[in-house]
């Protein structure tokens, strides 16, 4: 989602305070600008940044597992799934569709139920859709860290690790600019 820039403008205090002096806050164009520098898709960066922070704790991670209707899910998989509706329309997704299905085809019997056949173009459709997605979603959280506004360690068996594998799945926590930039409490 996309927010007007002034719904981020510091509100101005009704009494002057004598405390020490707020960090000046970072406006919605300025991460924009920032996250351009780092990728060659700065939508679909900003996009999962913000799916992020929408859905971090208050310590401001998200990961490494989300609870959905269908439970837990590891959260690149959640954002995956929770951004695939943005490629409906684009060529490379149906071009991919239309393969699967031809695929399909090709080795199904002559007596196979139709239903049964669109299930199954349908399961390996998903499948080929979550498999480009976790790798979409990697490298936009890759340029975001890249750009400051994200860390990422792994979590699973055993101990917290920065490198992945051995069962750990990421857990990605917003920065506090991010979090003051993009959080609407």
């Amino acid at each position: 989602m996309f927010y007007q820039a002034d719904l981020f403008e510091q509100q101005r205090p009704s009494a002057p305070q004598a405390t020490k002096a707020a960090p000046a806050r970072t406006k919605l164009p300025e991460l924009v600008d920032r996250i351009a520098a780092v990728t060659r898709r700065p939508r679909y960066a900003l996009l999962v940044l913000e799916q992020i922070a929408r859905e971090a704790g208050p310590n401001g991670s998200l990961g490494p597992y989300v609870d959905t209707e269908e439970g837990r899910v590891p959260v690149r998989d959640w954002l995956c799934q929770a951004l695939a509706p943005l490629a409906k329309r684009d060529c490379r997704r149906i071009a991919m569709m239309e393969a699967v299905r031809s695929e399909v085809m090709a080795t199904a019997v002559e007596a196979s139920d139709p239903a049964e056949l669109e299930r199954a173009c349908e399961a390996q459709i998903q499948e080929r859709i979550i498999r480009s997605g976790r790798t979409s979603v990697s490298r936009a959280v890759s340029d975001l860290v890249k750009a400051g506004l994200l860390r990422r360690h792994y979590q699973g068996y055993r101990i917290d690790h920065p490198n992945r594998g051995a069962q750990r799945e990421a857990v990605y926590t917003i920065t506090a600019e991010v979090k003051q930039t993009l959080r609407r409490h």
